[in-house]
């Protein structure tokens, strides 16, 4: 698999953020105030649909912090009513040698993004990335309607119901979190996986050195742990008690949980949740 330092310009992922959350696309929605660094929050209604969206990252990459600043404020503004955008934050590990080791880039991020390369039938790894879905991927030269077009039909697509039970912390040993994974019937035609992630909900960093040297970044839903639970065969139900440990220095408070089921391969997510501790 071969490396790319990136895939498109910085201003590409400027256009998108300014077409889907410009004024006019979020006329007439009801938002309630939120973080000013972000877009006004908005909750998603509990009949929306999630759609997963995965930003494959670097803190070493120029190209990247203007892809950070697109998810995040999906993430904060929630754009496409009737849609849950669930998102995650995947940080590789191929440009740490490029002067600054990402403090939060993983091997197994970077493996994860290979397989999608290889499952998409492309013959390059780069960054910065998004895979909606697990399918389909938000690249140099789409438009943001066209883009608007992929979140739309991600949402209209039939899902496996998720529940996330309450997150519990060990009296014991605050590092140690507990949490019920359970889900509905597994409706495709093919096997699937099914993931838990555990994420940082904000964090911000100081670049000192590499292409991004001297910036101050933000990142949301940054992946700590992605682990597969166990199968879900199709026409059968998964149900699970997880331990999750934490990294040393984790505050619970920063974190969220996301579930979600795909089928195997990479594939086609069939489904996702979130939920972050009542702590």
């Amino acid at each position: 698999m071969t490396l790319s330092r990136c895939c498109s310009s910085p201003s590409f992922w400027g256009v998108l953020l300014a077409g889907l959350l410009s004024p006019a696309a979020v006329a007439g929605r009801r938002v309630t105030q939120g973080d000013n660094k972000t877009a006004a929050a908005v909750a998603p209604t509990a009949d929306a649909r999630p759609v997963l969206i995965e930003l494959f990252t670097s803190e070493g990459c120029s190209s990247c912090p203007p892809a950070d600043a697109l998810v995040r404020k999906l993430d904060a503004g929630q754009p496409i009513p009737g849609a849950q955008l669930i998102v995650l934050g995947e940080h590789v590990t191929y440009w740490d040698h490029e002067g600054w080791k990402d403090p939060y880039s993983s091997p197994a991020l970077t493996d994860r993004q290979s397989a999608y390369e290889q499952a998409l039938g492309r013959d390059t790894a780069f960054t910065p990335q998004i895979i909606v879905d697990g399918t389909e991927e938000i690249r140099n030269g789409n438009t943001p309607q066209q883009v608007e077009e992929v979140l739309q039909k991600a949402k209209t697509a039939p899902k496996v119901p998720i529940r996330i039970g309450e997150i519990t912390v060990d009296n014991g040993n605050p590092s140690v979190l507990r949490v019920h994974i359970e889900t509905g019937e597994n409706f495709a035609n093919h096997n699937a996986d099914v993931y838990v992630a555990v994420a940082l909900d904000r964090v911000e960093s100081e670049v000192l050195r590499g292409e991004n040297g001297g910036r101050h970044l933000v990142h949301v839903s940054v992946v700590q742990e992605l682990r597969r639970l166990g199968k879900l065969p199709k026409g059968r139900t998964f149900a699970q008690d997880v331990e999750l440990k934490l990294k040393p220095g984790t505050d619970p408070k920063n974190l969220k949980l996301m579930a979600f089921v795909q089928e195997s391969g990479p594939g086609k997510v069939l489904g996702a949740a979130l939920r972050k501790p009542a702590i």
